[in-house]
């Protein structure tokens, strides 16, 4: 992890350390950013010079976004700039590297902290999703945990998709992350041993302003955490605005650990595996506490979701990853569409794909990434290793 920062988006050889296994067959290549300098500005600013691009079209896409679900244009510089102080009083660090960044795209802080707080902003006007990921974690087996997860969004966010990978801090851990172009974090593996699955969840007391944006507290937790209890306290110590669950997993080279950090203005909640050891999420509460402020999508497929990885469940404990993936191919015409496509005469702020399916290798601190849905992730050359 200590290439140029100024560097473009490397091969995929590359994304294999020196003395590692081959990859396999050249996947499709995400853009890559690394950068191992343990100054938050500097690190922010090589990024944004890098990137700046892709950083700015991200933000005119989710400009377009908000105003397609009637955010008010008046109100996304206010948005913004109260993102900007939340993530400044929380984590002055990040906060540092999200201005240098946004210096180095040629843009104003405020602009790029839509992006990170894209979550609350969407919040403030009452905008549930109806695709946005399932998640599945065993760690009732020998080894490390078995992990994958799918990310779905709006297609034309596609090109957003971003891999970065930092050091945090002059003697920290190594963090290899799956973000959208100028967000700081969404899902991600750290040296430490610690993982974060990303998904979005609703409830009714989301909305009130602009807190500590969730994407921001995931990349604390990447950062600073190193076991499920030291993530739940950074989870506890942020001030949030929208719900989400962050699916923490670590693994320490014998033992493994996963919990659900439901995470929500009305408070945090500790979701932990079954007996069996496998911990399963899609977009709706699970703590039967905060289940009582529950906003679903409406016609629930989170529900529909949550009950397909439940019934196939085993097929995560198995050694091989590809029947992990299989888990996950399930359509609307299975009854529960895992694997997420757009449905013909949509708007775009109504239409979802399945962008990314994504494992945590917690043993070798890696991301497996396929770009695009389960259905189309058969194949071991259409899989990233970074």
């Amino acid at each position: 992890m200590g290439r140029d920062p100024e560097q473009r988006p490397v091969t995929h050889a590359e994304l294999t350390p020196a003395g590692g296994p081959p990859p396999p067959a050249p996947a499709p290549v995400l853009p890559v950013f690394h950068c191992d300098d343990p100054d938050p500005t500097r690190r922010g600013h090589a990024f944004g010079r890098a990137h700046g691009h892709r950083i700015r079209a991200t933000v005119t896409a989710y400009r377009e976004l908000f105003d397609a679900v009637g955010v008010a244009p008046q109100d996304l510089r206010p948005h913004g700039e109260q993102a900007v102080d939340e993530i400044a009083r929380w984590a002055p660090d990040l906060y540092a590297e999200l201005a240098a960044s946004a210096s180095g795209a040629g843009l104003p802080v405020w602009e790029l902290a839509l992006v990170n707080a894209r979550t609350e902003v969407l919040a403030t006007v009452g905008a549930t999703a109806e695709g946005e990921c399932s998640t599945a974690v065993h760690v009732g087996g020998p080894g490390a945990p078995h992990t994958i997860q799918t990310w779905d969004w709006h297609e034309e966010m596609a090109f957003a998709r971003t891999l970065t990978g930092h050091r945090a801090g002059a003697s920290g851990p190594g963090v290899r992350i799956f973000t959208e172009a100028g967000a700081l974090a969404k899902i991600g593996v750290s040296e430490a041993g610690l993982g974060v699955h990303f998904n979005i969840l609703s409830h009714r007391e989301d909305g009130d302003g602009i807190g500590v944006p969730v994407h921001v507290v995931a990349r604390r937790i990447l950062d600073l955490a190193g076991t499920v209890a030291e993530a739940v306290d950074i989870a506890r110590s942020a001030r949030v605005t929208a719900s989400t669950v962050l699916t923490v997993v670590t693994y320490d080279g014998r033992h493994a650990d996963a919990a659900s950090i439901e995470i929500s203005p009305a408070g945090v909640a500790v979701v932990r595996p079954d007996a069996d050891g496998f911990l399963l999420h899609t977009n709706h509460f699970l703590d039967p506490v905060l289940a009582l402020g529950e906003i679903a999508a409406p016609s629930g497929s989170t529900y529909a979701r949550h009950a397909h990885l439940h019934t196939h469940r085993a097929l995560l404990a198995d050694p091989d990853p590809g029947r992990w993936t299989e888990l996950l191919r399930a359509h609307d015409s299975d009854g529960a569409p895992v694997c997420c496509h757009p449905q013909e005469g949509l708007p775009f702020h109504l239409q979802w794909r399945t962008l990314l399916t994504v494992s945590l290798d917690l043993a070798a601190a890696r991301l497996r990434l396929h770009p695009g849905g389960p259905c189309t992730a058969a194949a071991p050359d259409t899989w990233i290793h970074l």
